[in-house]
């Protein structure tokens, strides 16, 4: 197995990339990262700056004969999804990642690999050092807690940046411009109830697991599972042998759920039953994702311990039914771009600690007032069976411009490179662009990257010949970027 990524080419692009893995960096535990970019660019003598929201900026000047260029931001974010396989021991905020060569990828064993958005900070570190490389004035924007809210975009400040053109190197597809992107709004709903003593029966543990998962905008359209959804429609039909205890489904708002798990409370001449009836359940939602879902895996275990409480029959049922109720997936398609989501919801989190259940969704759209509407929606399913549903984290899309002067840039140099024009594309996910545009109206903006699959699970991995192309890419889009007219 080759783990020496650093052999590979653009090598001092996989350098900072090897570095990153060393280092743990999931959401909201930034700190070691931060670090590593700060010491890393003060030793090329450039000077860094941290916000109130903890993204770094960093300013280098033009190279000589290339002032009179129109200046570009390069921006990426510094923190990586945290997902692995239940049978792979690991902590993300100690362990570093292992990469490795597997044929035309690098991927990590049983975890994410961070590629996303690590490949993005790595070719900035890279732009950074790099004293040869032709450019016009260049800023470089680190943002903070992009894949759990976005908390650096929306932390950042009006007027800290001086560019006119942002390049975002945040997304997925080779040969790909992303020139607009989803809204997002968030739905956390809470259950409340007084936790009841367990009743007699035999405790058993009602798993769903083997998914796919993946990101739960742009791989939403591929119709893979959703683990919560199938533990609760199993719950549905047999609610008159067995109590609910506690559930534990899904892990990310913006990751479609793998693995959900209920513990329950049975009825002891019911087990063997139930045992059956979970077989034969299987088999039918094996049927129904064959293709989609190749590992699907649903289990009836027997537990040695007896949990001490049960959640109210009464609670259970409004639960269930409200989780059946509840939208979940693609909601509409986009009538002026083919093939785009327009409007989708992720039931992300399903989850009990003994006083309530709380519950996570992730709306998005590309059109405002339907994702208003869905939220909407949201609550009403919701307030029905009891709960109580706090919209938050709302954030605007971002509107494509066609007659944007670095597109045409960089539709240019993509087929002077590759002699073909790239295909431009709006996505069904959240990129910082629309926020940070919320604030630098003006700015012209673009976002590419090389090709990252099964991002946000433990499959992630990216692709190394469309690595060496985003960096040749990127040179190019620096060293012809437009001139400023004068005013």
């Amino acid at each position: 197995m080759n783990t020496n990524i650093e052999t590979l080419k653009p090598e001092r692009l996989w350098h900072y990339f090897a570095e990153i893995c060393k280092i743990p960096h999931p959401s909201n535990h930034e700190e070691k990262i931060r670090k590593y970019v700060i010491e890393t660019v003060k030793g090329m003598g450039l000077t860094v700056k941290e916000d109130a929201a903890h993204n770094l900026y960093i300013r280098k000047p033009a190279t000589k004969g290339m002032e009179d260029r129109k200046g570009i931001v390069l921006q990426a974010h510094v923190d990586m999804v945290p997902q692995k396989n239940n049978d792979t021991k690991f902590d993300f905020t100690k362990d570093s990642i292992q990469p490795r060569i597997d044929g035309d990828w690098v991927r990590a064993t049983g975890t994410t690999l961070g590629a996303d958005n690590g490949i993005g900070v790595a070719a900035m570190l890279a732009v950074l050092e790099d004293k040869a490389l032709q450019h016009g004035p260049l800023e470089a924007l680190f943002t903070a807690t992009e894949e759990t809210g976005m908390d650096g975009a929306f932390g950042l400040k009006k007027g800290v940046l001086q560019g006119d053109i942002l390049l975002n190197l945040d997304t997925e597809e080779d040969g790909e411009l992303c020139v607009g992107c989803a809204g997002g709004l968030d739905a956390n709903i809470t259950f409340k109830y007084t936790a009841e003593p367990a009743g007699k029966g035999t405790p058993v543990q009602l798993t769903v697991k083997g998914l796919r998962g993946g990101h739960s905008g742009t791989e939403i359209n591929t119709g893979r599972a959703n683990a919560n959804k199938l533990l609760f429609r199993f719950l549905n039909e047999h609610l008159k042998e067995a109590s609910l205890c506690s559930v534990d489904g899904g892990s990310l708002r913006n990751a479609i759920p793998r693995e959900a798990s209920a513990v329950l409370m049975v009825k002891s001449r019911a087990v063997d039953d139930l045992k059956k009836a979970v077989k034969a359940y299987e088999k039918v939602i094996k049927s129904e994702y064959d293709g989609i879902e190749d590992t699907i895996s649903i289990k009836l275990t027997e537990l040695k311990d007896k949990p001490a409480t049960m959640i109210p029959a009464d609670v259970t049922l409004n639960l269930v039914r409200a989780i059946l109720g509840c939208p979940n997936g693609v909601q509409s398609m986009s009538h002026s771009m083919k093939d785009l989501v327009q409007t989708s919801t992720n039931l992300a989190r399903v989850v009990s600690d003994a006083k309530t259940i709380k519950i996570q969704c992730l709306m998005r759209s590309s059109v405002n007032t339907e994702k208003d509407a869905l939220g909407e929606a949201m609550t009403a399913v919701f307030a029905m069976a009891g709960a109580k549903t706090e919209l938050s984290g709302g954030y605007g899309g971002w509107k494509p411009n066609m007659d944007s002067p670095i597109l045409a840039t960089m539709k240019a140099s993509h087929k002077e490179l590759y002699g073909k024009e790239p295909h431009v594309v709006a996505v069904h996910a959240g990129l910082e662009c629309g926020i940070i545009g919320a604030n630098y109206p003006k700015m012209d903006m673009i976002s590419f990257g090389p090709t990252i699959r099964f991002a946000h699970s433990p499959d992630e991995c990216v692709e190394i010949k469309a690595v060496a192309k985003f960096w040749d890419y990127l040179l190019h889009t620096l060293k012809n970027a437009p001139k400023r007219t004068e005013k």
